[in-house]
């Protein structure tokens, strides 16, 4: 996770903070991967004020550390049926020792503080006549860290056990396997279908048009981020959001027009489809992948099992999956500076990012997309063999 964040942090120019900022700010990043809080702040004296906040997840640094943690905790374990319980929750205890060391020191080297340039305006008159020196920095709340980080850690080992076909299970949990199992896969391979997917067309843009250290900044911090964000909307989900004042990292410019605008913007197909009308092939690659997703579902499921049975799974399996999106693909961050009243309107001295999803209508058309296309993909899995199912001679 750290060398990931690390990389995606240089190619957005990080490395070049003052005061060997670098590797604290790699640390937050991790930290804030995981779930765990950081907190702003700012120091202006008596006649200045300021006021910062963040919450963002790097859902590329996230998906990197789920891979590794949960490839550590499943090795040990691959090639068998059942284990204890007192088994696993002794490889898991292994792991969470570990984590919390690691997660505690990440935790208490995330803290640093930045002087913050008035510029040569009024603010810069105004702060050398009265010797105001603003500061911001960030302190990661290492029990808050701590906290998430043992539930993200929860997050990725129980679905590691879920899906992977060779994990082994509790006896008691045996039953859960046939209902579970292929829905929980289907729905991994879904959300890494979509990364891959908006990977090549990354790479293709930075080929393309320039610029390829910001791109390559967005695919190792967030490019999750931003497929995710695109899968729902083809769903036919609506997001809410706001850009205003400048941000380190680039969007794409089709969400930079419709973001940036005085007001909160609306989010979804039919606003993006006003100003370039290829969003119509979101919904098109949606299906495809939905339509996938249910027949792999299907195939790794008993053959006895009615294509409204694959339907309803399918469709509480997407509903959970777009319900993850929305909680962990929200962006809130703004930050401010004012001086003797005087607001920071303009410049580099101000700015916010909003970004939240309207949740219910998302879960519902997931819902309806669930139902629709488990019940399709089902139907050519009929023909074919499903997993574990022997030959007929």
């Amino acid at each position: 996770m750290g060398v990931v964040a690390a990389l995606g942090l240089w190619a957005a120019g990080a490395a070049g903070l003052p005061d060997n900022a670098f590797p604290r700010v790699v640390a937050a990043t991790v930290v804030t991967a995981v779930g765990g809080s950081v907190e702003l702040s700012g120091n202006a004296g008596v006649l200045a004020e300021t006021h910062a906040g963040i919450t963002v997840i790097p859902l590329s640094v996230t998906l990197a550390g789920a891979f590794v943690v949960a490839g550590g905790f499943l090795r040990p374990l691959r090639h068998r049926a059942v284990a204890g319980v007192r088994e696993l929750a002794g490889w898991a205890a292994r792991i969470a020792v570990l984590w919390l060391l690691a997660l505690t020191g990440l935790a208490l080297g995330a803290r640093q503080t930045f002087a913050v340039d008035l510029g040569d305006g009024v603010l810069g008159a105004l702060g050398g006549l009265f010797g105001a020196e603003p500061e911001v920095g960030f302190t990661a709340q290492v029990p808050l860290t701590v906290l998430f980080g043992l539930l993200w850690l929860a997050g990725v080992l129980v679905p590691a056990l879920l899906v992977a076909s060779g994990a082994p299970l509790p006896a008691r949990l045996l039953r859960c396997r046939e209902p579970v199992r292929p829905a929980a896969y289907a729905m991994v391979v879904l959300l890494l279908a979509c990364v891959v997917v908006g990977l090549v067309v990354a790479l293709v843009t930075a080929t393309t048009r320039g610029h390829p250290a910001d791109h390559f900044a967005v695919i190792l911090l967030g490019l999750p981020n931003l497929t995710w964000l695109a899968f729902t909307i083809g769903l036919g989900a609506t997001w809410h959001g706001r850009v205003n004042g400048p941000f380190g990292l680039p969007m794409p410019h089709l969400l930079d027009q419709v973001l940036r605008t005085p007001d909160v913007s609306t989010l979804n197909v039919g606003a993006l489809a006003e100003h370039d009308g290829r969003v119509w092939w979101l919904v098109v690659v949606d299906a495809v992948l939905l339509l996938g997703a249910a027949f792999l579902m299907a195939v790794r499921s008993p053959a006895r099992t009615p294509a409204w049975r694959h339907a309803l799974r399918m469709a509480v399996a997407l509903v959970l999956t777009v319900l993850t999106i929305c909680a962990v693909g929200r962006i809130s961050a703004h930050y401010g500076l004012s001086l003797l009243g005087i607001g920071s309107v303009g410049g580099n001295l101000s700015g916010e990012l909003l970004l939240v999803p309207r949740l219910w209508s998302a879960l519902g058309l997931a819902a309806l997309w669930g139902l629709v296309t488990g019940f399709l993909g089902a139907l050519p899995a009929a023909w074919v063999r499903h997993r574990g199912e022997a030959p007929s001679s």
